[in-house]
């Protein structure tokens, strides 16, 4: 019967606003008893997961500066100069997707499961390759 009239249950009632809370009491009540889902990071370390990639890092000994690294990456993050044999990085545009590392034929390049850290600038990072 739609629309009946049913005492004490109308919209403005005490009991028709405590109805309307039900569904929300279970998930508060079952968190008193749980541990928190979060953190406490600046005082605990973050627990490093094995998906995380970390940054891109060069070994410039084994590098011959060919330049594939710099062609694949797809935000032009790396730039090589074969006549100063420098290889840098800007880890503001790189977003850490790997094509460099998989591109890079003397396999010089490896991501390191270290993150970079924060910064307030954008860094550049030079890798010069010793004579």
């Amino acid at each position: 019967m739609k629309g009946a009239f049913v005492p004490g249950c109308g919209p403005d009632t005490a009991r028709a606003k405590f109805m309307a809370y039900l569904p929300f009491l279970k998930p508060v009540i079952k968190s008193f008893f749980k541990k928190p889902a979060t953190q406490s990071y600046p005082f605990a370390p973050m627990p490093k997961d094995d998906l995380v990639r970390g940054h891109v890092e060069i070994d410039a000994e084994s590098c011959i500066f060919c330049g594939i690294c710099a062609r694949k990456c797809p935000t032009a993050a790396i730039a090589t100069d074969k006549n100063e044999k420098s290889w840098t990085i800007s880890r503001f545009a790189c977003i850490v997707c790997s094509a460099c590392c998989e591109a890079c034929p003397k396999k010089c390049l490896f991501m390191k499961k270290e993150l970079t850290p924060a910064s307030e600038v954008k860094t550049v990072d030079v890798a010069i390759k010793n004579a």
